[in-house]
């Protein structure tokens, strides 16, 4: 049975500001925001014989109260903040990384703070080092007082369930993310593998750091992960967040809603 579950944080818009704007298709239309990029954020909430994880963090959208959407979405779930074990981030562009902590108080703390949060260290680095406004460094420092950040290179095992591996293409020390618990494969590509379309409309984004290194590991990703039985888990994705290969009488592959097949 898959055990993933989307912590669904809206679907916006984003122009080469770099800003996201809330953006409701039953309501707004694409034209009215002409040049923008249409995007959904899923971070992830997966429990794991290791404990819970957490696949990024979204936007750090809040409430009428200051208290973190992400919360919010994971109290429906019958889960606290304090029950995650693993944030596991994919890299810190301000989408995926505005969760990483909480100024509800009006002080910036830790949102999970029995979590380690693993990164990789030369995202870390790019992080601090103003070579992209996609970054929020007042995130980054509270995080690195808090003791609860884990720096890790290259590739290899958090544990027995979670496995990392650096894969750039995004950027520059983007990874991505194995977690295999209850018999599942779980695979977390981030923004190489953001979307299902991505993977059947191969092309080469200009949104990433190495488009045609993205565009190479896509292909590898479901090449492997398909007859596999991988659960593919899609950050940006509009249509299927969470989804599995099913075998075609003509010995292809297509996706298919994995939540659907309980």
């Amino acid at each position: 049975m898959v055990q993933a579950y989307s912590l669904y944080e809206g679907s916006f818009s984003v122009d080469k500001s770099r800003k996201f704007v809330p953006f409701d298709p039953s309501i707004n239309a694409p034209q009215d925001r002409p040049g923008a990029m249409f995007i959904d954020v899923h971070p992830f909430l997966i429990p794991t014989d290791a404990g819970l994880v957490l696949c990024d963090t979204g936007l750090g959208y809040t409430d009428e109260n200051g208290r973190l959407q992400l919360y919010d979405n994971m109290y429906r779930l019958g889960y606290r903040p304090d029950d995650v074990k693993y944030v596991l981030m994919s890299h810190l562009h301000k989408d995926h990384a505005g969760g990483m902590v909480t100024f509800e108080s009006g002080t910036g703390r830790i949102a999970f703070p029995e979590a380690e949060y693993i990164v990789q260290r030369g995202e870390w680095e790019d992080a601090y080092s103003g070579i992209s406004s996609s970054y929020r460094t007042e995130i980054f420092d509270v995080i690195q007082r808090s003791g609860n950040l884990i720096l890790v290179e290259g590739e290899g095992n958090i544990n027995n369930v979670i496995s990392y591996a650096l894969n750039g293409g995004h950027t520059a020390h983007h990874q991505a993310f194995h977690i295999h618990t209850d018999d599942q494969h779980y695979f977390f590509g981030g923004d190489v593998l953001p979307e299902p379309e991505e993977i059947f409309h191969n092309y080469v984004a200009k949104y990433d750091f190495d488009g045609r290194r993205s565009k190479a590991l896509r292909q590898e990703y479901w090449a492997e992960g398909a007859p596999a039985g991988w659960i593919f888990l899609f950050y940006h994705s509009k249509n299927i967040a969470i989804g599995r290969s099913q075998l075609r009488e003509d010995g292809t592959y297509r996706l298919i809603d994995a939540t659907l097949q309980e």
